[in-house]
């Protein structure tokens, strides 16, 4: 686990800035009709025409800019050529790379007029990544970051993935810490100012469980119900968290 100093976080601070203006023009021309690999060469025109480029295209073989995960995709969704559909749900995921600085941030986007199930599904999702947050002070453990995203999903009677974790993050994408969102509170790792994670909640509408394709990437959930997933970068900070990636 590495702890950040303040030019480091300013950095990331400003590839985070980057991400959640990208995701802000995203949420105007996610429509019923572009396909996702309309929108992965929108993500990467823009990173490179702003001076960044997207950290994860080429890491570990992923060939796209962004991971994106439509329905009952849960996350690592290949973007592909089939138009989106009015009721859809997509999840746009991807981390920028400005000046060697990383910010990662995922959202999930309404296609069109989405069905009563799949927008509280996507609301209390996000809420729940911000019940994670307020948890993310020096102090606390990680566990307590994880208890409070279970049981709040859990309470609304929604699950939580498990094999998809939160991490540190600096000059590669996954470090130290591994952000479960389920456990126990006071247990895990000791957070500590300097410290630079993702909270990312997966929660889905049906059992957590999971398969994957055949490309050994796109994850699934096993029993075709909707997923979706918000995750910001936050640094842990002694003024309380400060999220890297908010949006405007």
């Amino acid at each position: 686990m590495t702890r950040k100093i303040t030019a480091q976080i300013k950095g990331m601070h400003e590839s985070g800035k980057l991400l959640a203006q990208c995701h802000q023009q995203l949420s105007s021309i996610i429509q019923p009709g572009i396909s996702t690999i309309e929108i992965d060469r929108f993500v990467e025109n823009h990173l490179y025409g702003h001076g960044a480029k997207p950290e994860q295209k080429g890491y570990k073989g992923f060939p796209f800019a962004t991971c994106a995960s439509v329905n009952d995709v849960i996350c690592h969704g290949f973007p592909n050529e089939t138009p989106l559909k009015n009721g859809d749900i997509v999840t746009i995921d991807f981390v920028v790379n400005l000046n060697g600085f990383l910010a990662d941030s995922a959202w999930s986007y309404r296609v069109g007029t989405v069905s009563k199930e799949a927008s509280a599904l996507l609301e209390t999702t996000e809420e729940a990544l911000y019940v994670g947050i307020r948890q993310a002070v020096p102090g606390n453990r990680v566990g307590d970051i994880s208890h409070a995203i279970q049981r709040y999903a859990e309470q609304k009677g929604y699950s939580v993935v498990k094999e998809f974790v939160g991490h540190g993050i600096g000059k590669t994408i996954h470090e130290e810490p591994k952000i479960p969102h389920y456990g126990q509170p006071g247990k895990g790792p000791l957070l500590k100012e300097g410290m630079v994670i993702t909270i990312e909640p997966m929660l889905n509408i049906g059992q957590p469980y999971v398969h994957f394709d055949p490309d050994g990437w796109t994850a699934r959930t096993l029993d075709g119900s909707l997923s979706a997933q918000y995750e910001h970068t936050i640094a842990i900070t002694n003024e309380g968290p400060l999220i890297l990636t908010l949006q405007h």
